[in-house]
């Protein structure tokens, strides 16, 4: 993906970008509170080292990147923005009158945001999934819990080719969309352990309420927005490849209907550019130096992805070709939410949930993540097998 070369290699072949982009990730997992400062650095290390001593044209890099960036920035924004919307309809209020009161309801919520995964991007089903929560469980949502809606989230977009960016990259480079769907197989083993774990811890720590205010009444105003905002990233994803200018179209038409919650945005913006800053950084990865393809490393790919950003080592794959497609696809996704900061999805609910910005506590109370990771891909190793896909005449 990269192409970059001339650089320093450790002993053992390593290259020192690696090892830089190691080290910023450890900083952001030690100094959670500073996370923002220490990828900016991280990044700003890497980027000196290339230039001066890799040889990186940095305009033509750019020039390849700056779609992803921008794209990545819109929807961020914009789903804050959706998110917004959400809430001020009153309609998560409402949302309990069909939960179960018992741990089955925080189950129940979780597989709703697997499904929304599937047809809406996975940052916004993950938000979706957080506004819902924190009404529901009157603001004492557990970090497991939060955990468990953004891997809920990314399981979903891992079997839909509109549902996840790295999805959506593999069927422009030509892969079917019934490959990426054999995923859903590991998938619903996935969602099914994980939302049983965190379902019953979220309830000891507090129960769903059960019935909405009585005098409450839904802003179909904002349910409306909130539709052509979904309608508009789904439009914008298949027609033109850049999903955030259908959400932005969709918020100025909003506009119109009910007034925009600008303040959203300077919420988000931060937490954001830290997500932009750890693309950007893996973006100067030489990605093409890992390994030969093969359900070994599909497997390994999980694990890399919740520290390592999922969009290159997507775009690897499918330039390497001789990749089952739809181990690749649960394995990035659903791989990123092992940690917050593995997938955009994790990010976005953290702008609105600080606390999970805790590395140490996101791996205490979501250990069930890794657990129902290594469960959903060996079953469906077992059930359907490596079939792996040439596409090696494919570039990303």
């Amino acid at each position: 993906m990269s192409g970059f070369s001339n650089g320093i290699e450790l002993p053992g072949g390593i290259p020192l970008e690696f090892v830089l982009f190691g080290l910023t990730l450890l900083g952001v997992a030690i100094f959670h509170h500073r996370n923002f400062e220490v990828a900016i650095g991280g990044l700003g290390v890497i980027l000196t080292y290339k230039l001066l001593l890799a040889h990186l044209d940095l305009p033509s890099h750019l020039l390849r990147e700056w779609h992803l960036l921008l794209n990545l920035l819109g929807l961020l924004l914009g789903f804050a923005i959706l998110a917004k919307h959400f809430e001020e309809s009153r309609f998560p209020e409402w949302l309990p009158k069909w939960l179960p009161d018992t741990w089955t309801g925080g189950f129940i919520l979780l597989v709703l945001v697997a499904v929304l995964s599937t047809f809406l991007d996975n940052i916004a089903a993950a938000i979706i999934g957080g506004v819902v929560a924190k009404k529901v469980y009157k603001n004492r949502v557990s970090v497991g819990y939060l955990a468990a809606i953004v891997a809920a989230s990314n399981a979903g977009g891992a079997g839909s080719v509109i549902g996840d960016t790295t999805t959506t990259m593999m069927w422009i480079a030509g892969v079917p969309a019934l490959e990426v769907a054999k995923a859903v197989v590991a998938v619903v083993v996935a969602v099914i352990f994980s939302g049983i774990v965190a379902g019953r811890a979220q309830h000891r720590i507090q129960p769903i309420r059960k019935d909405p205010p009585k005098d409450l009444k839904i802003d179909r105003g904002r349910l409306l927005i909130v539709g052509l905002i979904i309608a508009g990233a789904i439009a914008a994803n298949l027609l033109l490849n850049f999903p955030a200018a259908g959400v932005w179209a969709a918020i100025l038409l909003g506009g119109l209907i009910r007034p925009t919650p600008w303040g959203e945005m300077s919420k988000a913006m931060k937490g954001s550019f830290f997500l932009l800053s750890l693309v950007f950084s893996a973006s100067l990865m030489p990605v093409e130096t890992l390994p030969a393809p093969s359900w070994q490393t599909a497997f390994s790919l999980g694990f890399i992805s919740a520290v390592f950003d999922n969009i290159p080592l997507t775009a690897l794959a499918i330039f390497q070709g001789g990749y089952d497609w739809g181990f690749v696809a649960y394995a990035v996704g659903y791989g990123g939410s092992m940690i917050w900061f593995g997938s955009s999805a994790g990010v976005a609910i953290t702008n609105s949930f600080p606390e999970a910005k805790d590395t140490g506590r996101w791996l205490r109370e979501g250990w069930h993540i890794a657990v129902a990771y290594v469960l959903g891909f060996f079953v469906m190793l077992a059930l359907v097998g490596w079939h792996p896909n040439g596409l090696n005449h494919l570039r990303p």
